[in-house]
């Protein structure tokens, strides 16, 4: 009986015991006591000094973006283990249904490596130039893993880029108060070569240069040159430029760094941005000729060259850089455009027949059209329109092509007579017949909406006007699209 009590007493002692810790344990996994036991052990652990740390600094000590940081973080954020961090930030891809899950400041990820237990910590401070990721691993597992630890992060980071290497940023300069210069949103613009409206011959060449420059390291290298190229587009507004630069980066899978100049106080500021800028990017900077013509004290000839070529331009490689213009050449001071500076020209022109036959089967679906000759007898009047200007005109009348063609004769035909703004008073679309010119032929049912057109977009303006500023311009014919290559 005693036997049997002895028995009974201890079978309910191991149950309580049990009862008990599991009790134990599930309070501590509810509550935050597992942390605090963690955190007196690996304090206890350091005091024997069982831990050595790594740190990897954001900037380097010339205050450029250390690209190491970079690829850590995207190798820290492919872990399965991030999702067991106290925080992390949730983004969406460029698909809806793609999420991606980034490491939050502040907070600790752990990895394993050929069986040595590793730590990152990401000490983050928003326009803290101190940011830094840190590494902490057992000193005895230090020489056995730390070469091949980092070459494991390098080569799964380098991975992931190549799968995400269509993904573009386009890239904003702030204003000078802040440490790091740049923000960034992803670059979206649906432009490409495929879709630029503009010689197949020219384009060719176009990309036939840039492939050449993306193969030409070596080349660079030999002849001592720093590895970049820089491009200016110029053209009239509405030609074209800003979609051809989106269809460069695209080409180059490259991002864009687009530099508001509102937001340089002084000179050095462009030394500071080109210096965060990375490699395999393109370097945008709008309206030259308007920046140069300017009185800025932070815009001048000076900065501007400096930053094309000066000394500072040979803090990275890679790099394509691009100008735009809305004028002529002879506008800006040669000294700019010279070469070393400025590599290739690309002319952006108005558009003309050839131009408008790649829009209309762009935009309509047209290849011929039975008043294509009408058109082409129209352009060779001189009458000229911008591809903007065609372009919209076939997209508010995309659902009947031959309206559309109408609207565009209409619209030349005016713009050639100095009739704009006699069409913007008239109160119906009925006004055409008071065009007196024996040889125009009006579309009759199209100038209301060639009025409504181009009261919406601003573009009024007198034929004659036009036309004294293009023989001004343009000594002979309005030249096509060129490039001039300039290799040296």
């Amino acid at each position: 009986m005693i036997w049997i009590w002895v028995t009974s007493m201890t079978i309910s002692s191991i149950f309580f015991i049990f009862i008990f810790s599991f009790l134990i344990l599930r309070f501590f996994r509810k509550t935050s006591a597992l942390h605090i036991l963690k955190h007196w052990w690996l304090s206890f652990e350091n005091l024997f000094h069982l831990h050595q740390s790594f740190k990897i600094p954001l900037y380097d000590h010339n205050f450029r973006e250390n690209q190491l940081y970079r690829k850590i973080l995207t190798y820290l954020d492919s872990l399965p283990s991030v999702q067991d961090s106290d925080f992390t930030n949730l983004f969406s891809g460029p698909n809806p249904s793609d999420i991606f899950i980034h490491l939050d400041a502040n907070q600790i990820v752990h990895d394993a490596f050929l069986g040595a237990k590793l730590s990152w910590t990401n000490n983050t401070v928003a326009g803290d130039s101190a940011s830094a990721l840190v590494l902490r691993m057992k000193k005895k597992d230090k020489r056995r893993v730390f070469q091949q630890y980092f070459q494991h992060i390098l080569s799964v980071a380098d991975e992931i880029e190549q799968r995400r290497k269509k993904d573009i940023k386009l890239f904003m300069n702030s204003g000078s108060g802040e440490t790091y210069r740049w923000r960034s949103v992803p670059f979206t613009h649906p432009a490409s070569f495929e879709t630029v409206a503009m010689d197949v011959e020219l384009k060719n060449k176009v990309k036939t240069d840039l492939d050449q420059f993306l193969k030409s390291k070596q080349y660079y290298n030999r002849l001592g040159r720093v590895w970049k190229r820089s491009y200016l587009l110029y053209g009239a507004s509405g030609t074209g430029k800003s979609s051809f630069v989106a269809a460069m980066a695209k080409f180059l899978c490259y991002d864009v760094y687009d530099i508001d100049v509102s937001k340089i106080t002084d000179g050095s500021d462009w030394k500071t941005l080109l210096m965060q800028t990375t490699p395999k990017s393109m370097i945008l900077i709008e309206d030259l000729d308007r920046l140069l013509a300017g009185k800025s004290t932070a815009v001048n000839l000076s900065s501007v060259l400096n930053f094309m070529d000066g000394i500072m331009s040979c803090c990275g490689e890679e790099r394509v850089m691009v100008f735009t213009m809305n004028g002529t050449k002879d506008e800006v001071d040669q000294a700019v455009l010279r070469p070393g500076r400025v590599d290739v020209h690309i002319h952006f022109p108005l558009c003309d027949f050839s131009t408008f036959k790649i829009l209309a089967n762009s935009y309509l679906g047209l290849k011929e059209h039975k008043l294509f000759p009408q058109v082409e007898e129209v352009f060779q009047t001189g009458a000229r329109l911008s591809p903007a200007e065609v372009g919209e005109i076939m997209i508010s009348n995309r659902n009947s092509p031959s309206r559309a063609l109408k609207t565009v004769i209409t619209a030349m035909q005016v713009q050639s007579n100095g009739q704009g703004q006699r069409l913007s008073h008239s109160g119906s679309g009925r006004g055409s017949e008071e065009v007196n010119d024996a040889n125009a032929v009006i579309c009759r049912e199209s100038v209301h909406t060639v009025r409504e057109f181009r009261k919406l977009y601003g573009l009024l303006r007198l034929g004659s006007r036009r036309k004294e500023k293009d023989e001004s311009v343009h000594s002979g014919p309005i030249e096509a699209p060129r490039i001039e290559s300039r290799v040296g």
